[in-house]
This record gives C-alpha cells, structure tokens and sequence, in this order.
C-alpha cells in the first residue's frame, strides 16, 4: 500500500488532522513542539460515491472502498537538515513515504505556540523546502563522490554523475527536483536515491473553521505560490474535524451547514492525495459486494487483474469492461449486456478510471 506523509513545521495541525483522517487514531497534538516523536501511522478508506450507487444495482451485502496509508511525520524547523530538532531522523521519515501532504498553517490563535513567532505560510513554507532540498543535496553529493570513482571505467556511472551535477546545479539554484526538467529515464535514474523533493507534493492550508468556506489572505498566497510551482492546493480546518469526530451525523449537518460548507475538507484532501499518488480505481460488483480496486495509472488489464489475485493475470483471458457512467444510465449489467454495452478487452487494454470489470481467466 502506498504512503503519504503528513510534514510541516510543529503546531501547524498535523497530528489533529492525522487524528481526524484515522477514525479512533491517538497520535499526540498538544501544544508543543516535537510532542509527535515517532510517526503514527493509519490506513484511510478513500471516498468514492460510485460505490454507493453500484451497490443499489447490484443489492451487495458489503461495499469495500480503496484505500491509502497516511504517516503523520513530525515536525522540521529550520536545520532539520544539520540535524536540528531530531531532524535526521524525522527526515528519514519522510524518505519512507510515496507521497507529501504539507500541511501550512493559514490561521491565527495566540494559545497554539508558532516556532518562528508569527503565521506567515510563505516563509514556513521555504524553510520546509529548504530544508528537505539540502538534506537532497548531501544526497545527490554522496552518491556523485561514489559514481566519480566508477566513471574511469563505466559509461553509465559516468552519465550518472553528469546527470547528478545536473541536479545538484539546480538545488543550488532553489529549484526542487521535482520541478525540474528531466526525462522519464533521468528520474528513474534517481529514484533510488528517495530524494525528498522528487516526491509529489500537495499543500493542505490549516485554516480556522471561519475561514473554511472563503479561505483569507494567507490561503490566497499559498495559492498564488502553488500555482507557480504547479502543485494543488486543498483547504481544511483541523479544528473543524476534530469537532465533526465528536458530532452525530445529523450535528454534523447542521454544524457543517452553519459555516457555510458542506465537509471540513478531508475528504477533498484524502481523495487529491489518493490522485496525487498516481493512483487509479476500477470497479467490481455484485451481490456478495462492490469493491474499489487500487492500481496505478498506466496499468494494462492483466495486471489489473492480478491485484485481484495473481491466477487472474497468470491464466487472464479477457475482461468484460463497461464505464461507470454507462452502467449506471443502464441500470443493471444484464441491461448493459443487452444493449452490447459490455466490451471484451485484451491483454493490451489500458484499464480507465472508473472501469467496472469481470476477468475471464484460466489456470
């Protein structure tokens, strides 16, 4: 299962949101730097209301959603990366997770202690990337002073170390290496490295419940930031979600209702991480259940199958398939059966999402 990490400097809400991601979770959130220590760790079911409507057609007894893993990583200050504030440890964390949720603090309280002094996103958010950018650069150091002493007599180590050169000029320069152009076969290259700025990144905005349904001016900035660095950005009050926890649904409504929205959320920012982790959904259903199946983007129908069960891709013959959307105008799949709706894909059918599936296999 794949992971994201929860980062951020301390008291920004990270554990309170991990708490409120992770029903029944007791990560520490009290107002102090550094009281999460080791990470906390939850599984995530991610929300999707196809399997609702699927499970009406098909009258399951049990709906089973995809999920993900959050991590809640404590928090980096400034000279994490010399080690201040156990900071090789936490990032070492950070190395462990597929993806990061960098949750930004967008709300004023005088009771919730700020490391730097005052609330100021943009400038959190430069010394997170800062940080995790020279923690890279002894990285990509490292391994470049290794490949030097290959390069005399190997033409790939030799390419290597020009390409870290490469890399290591643009950390220099404050480009993090996820925005850097690069080639498929340059990034696979550094893969093994885990750098940390290579990893696909949101921004959570942690804004006050009164500010939840505008944003304010501190949200309109990370905005602005993300929008050059061409990375999504999610609104949600930790505060909020903490108080939805302790609510009936129906207070939860009215509660929601009254600040002029209609989730705190969460439940935006758990779906855009389950996105930005490249992750995709096909579909099955019937009487016994309906189920969200978790691949990655770019998998061919045999490999769908086989997160199933590996006999499905080893003996695959086919997969009936039909879009969601189709499915649902029909009512029913006999109905789509009947109207030619379900088609007959092969091994070199690239799955979509929301593709509602039956394999044909033979072992």
């Amino acid at each position: 299962m794949l992971k994201a990490g929860i980062v951020g400097l301390p008291n920004v809400g990270k554990s309170t949101l991990f708490n409120a991601l992770v029903e029944n979770a007791k990560a520490d959130a009290q107002n102090y730097p550094f009281c999460t220590i080791e990470p906390n760790r939850g599984v995530v079911n991610v929300p999707d209301e196809r399997l609702t409507v699927l499970a009406k057609l098909s009258r399951s007894r049990q709906i089973v959603p995809a999920q993900i893993e959050f991590v809640d990583i404590a928090g980096l200050v400034e000279g994490a990366s010399r080690g201040e504030g156990r900071g090789n440890q936490f990032l070492s964390h950070i190395r462990q997770v597929d993806a990061i949720v960098h949750v930004v603090r967008c709300f004023d309280d005088p009771d919730i202690i700020h490391v730097s002094g005052s609330v100021d996103p943009v400038r959190d958010i430069g010394v997170i990337n800062l940080e995790l950018a020279l923690a890279d650069l002894e990285q990509v150091e490292r391994r470049q002073d290794k490949q030097k002493k290959l390069a005399r007599t190997q033409k790939d180590a030799q390419a290597e170390v020009e390409l870290l050169q490469q890399v290591a000029a643009g950390l220099n320069q404050g480009q993090l290496v996820r925005q850097m152009d690069l080639t498929a076969e340059q990034r696979a290259i550094l893969r093994p490295l885990d750098l940390l700025t290579a990893k696909p990144m949101i921004y959570a905005v942690n804004v006050s419940e009164t500010d939840l349904a505008t944003g304010n001016a501190w949200t309109v900035q990370v905005e602005a930031l993300a929008q050059q660095e061409q990375t999504q950005v999610v609104r949600v009050s930790a505060q909020v979600e903490a108080e939805l926890t302790e609510l009936s649904l129906a207070e939860r409504a009215d509660y929601l209702a009254s600040l002029g929205v209609k989730s705190g959320g969460l439940q935006a920012l758990i779906r855009a991480t389950y996105d930005l982790l490249g992750l995709r959904t096909f579909l099955t259903t019937g009487e016994t259940e309906t189920r969200a199946w978790t691949i990655k983007a770019g998998m061919l129908a045999p490999q769908a199958a086989g997160v199933i069960h590996t006999d499905f891709e080893r003996g695959f013959i086919r997969a009936e398939t039909i879009s969601y959307e189709d499915l649902v105008r029909c009512g029913s799949l006999a109905a789509a059966r009947e109207k030619g709706l379900i088609r007959s894909e092969g091994k070199e059918y690239l799955v979509q999402e929301g593709d509602v599936m039956v394999f044909r296999f033979n072992v």
